[in-house]
């Protein structure tokens, strides 16, 4: 084996893991978070599940695609003749095929799209990574907003310090945002800046090739950063309270009811703790285990089996339906396009195991919705 094809096949291995092993991490931490709550009776979760009605979720699914019409904003404002329709589909599809299989098919199926839709995919993936930072923005900021709730509640130095730190990563963020909009010389300096710190941990990396890729990235976004951040953060934390919402109304639709968990103490615990929705599966395990053991120290042991009746409801709605409709979403694709001479995600993916390299896209991950 060549010794200079390890790193690439390492890198490659660890990309396809990694998810693998940040949900097993999250879910050790789970299992120690609620041992120390107490033990679940599965039983009554289960009593309490069934307690969803038909017009519950009907709700519930109502919400959620409330929540996907905000989540698909940023994309239709980024990238210059996306439709906010075709954004969704984009996304949705992207969801479902990062769900189910390993990196980097969701992008080549981004790609297939754009390209049928008669987008350039440089400029379409362009706008895919300003959606994923400005998400990025949103998610780090979320505690400062939950922190300024807990003030009508309580909030201990550790909230503080939480939020404090959160919200500053959410700020260097957008700062970096802003200033891809303020012409290249600053933009040469951010990634030149940020190469030379990545170069302390990855002696592999060229600060001078980044700040290359950020000046082209910075010329092929343009003035769409200016245009678009503002009402891209309104989205998206429009779309985060969408998500709250999903999760007040599943845990009132099983039983848990305010005088148990008021509706204040559940949207600021939950925006809090959103940064966990960074790890896999918008932080499944984790940021549950973390939101039973706040809610049933409040509610008290009675009120558990509920509180993770609630939860699971929640994660049905808010992780599998999204799945489902990326099955109707790529089949939509699919259909419209009329069997068009683009070729599907698949074949692209195969082009790209049998050597063709495809052209260079800027690094991106797509948004956890």
């Amino acid at each position: 084996m060549n010794p200079e094809e390890a790193p690439s096949r390492a890198a490659r291995y660890w990309r396809i893991a990694r998810p693998v092993v940040l949900l097993a991490v999250a879910l050790l931490a789970a299992r120690i978070i609620i041992g120390l709550v107490g033990a679940i009776d599965w039983a009554s979760v289960w009593t309490a599940v069934r307690q969803l009605t038909l017009p519950g979720a009907i709700l519930l699914l109502l919400i959620l695609l409330a929540r996907q019409v905000f989540n698909g904003v940023p994309l239709a404002k980024f990238v210059a003749g996306l439709s906010p329709p075709r954004s969704m589909q984009n996304d949705m599809g992207a969801i479902l095929i990062g769900t189910v299989a390993p990196p980097p098919s969701d992008v080549v199926l981004r790609v297939s799209m754009f390209r049928s839709w008669g987008i350039d995919p440089l400029e379409g993936m362009a706008g895919v990574t300003l959606n994923t930072l400005t998400f990025y923005v949103v998610r780090f900021a979320a505690p400062a907003l939950g922190l300024a709730l807990f003030a009508f509640i309580e909030a201990d130095a550790g909230h503080v310090w939480a939020a404090v730190g959160s919200a500053l990563v959410g700020i260097v963020i957008l700062v970096a945002l802003v200033s891809l909009s303020r012409g290249d010389r600053l933009a040469r300096i951010i990634g030149l800046t940020a190469g030379r710190v990545a170069s302390r941990f990855r002696h592999e990396v060229e600060p001078e090739a980044w700040s290359r890729s950020v000046v082209e990235f910075r010329g092929r976004v343009g003035d769409r950063v200016r245009t678009g951040i503002r009402p891209s953060l309104l989205a998206l934390t429009v779309m985060v309270l969408a998500e709250s919402l999903l999760l007040i109304t599943a845990l009132r639709l099983v039983g848990v009811d305010s005088d148990a968990v008021a509706t204040l103490l559940i949207l600021s615990s939950f925006l809090v703790a959103y940064p966990l929705t960074l790890f896999p599966l918008m932080g499944l395990g984790i940021l549950d285990a973390f939101l039973v053991a706040a809610w049933t120290q409040v509610a008290g042991t009675e009120y558990e089996a509920r509180i993770v009746a609630g939860l699971i409801v929640w994660r049905v709605f808010s992780l599998l339906v999204p799945i489902l409709l990326g099955v109707v979403a790529i089949t939509w694709w699919r259909r419209t396009t009329h069997g068009a001479e683009e070729p599907s995600a698949w074949s692209v993916a195969n082009d790209q195991h049998a050597g063709e390299t495809p052209r260079p896209l800027p690094p991106t991950t797509s948004p956890p919705d």
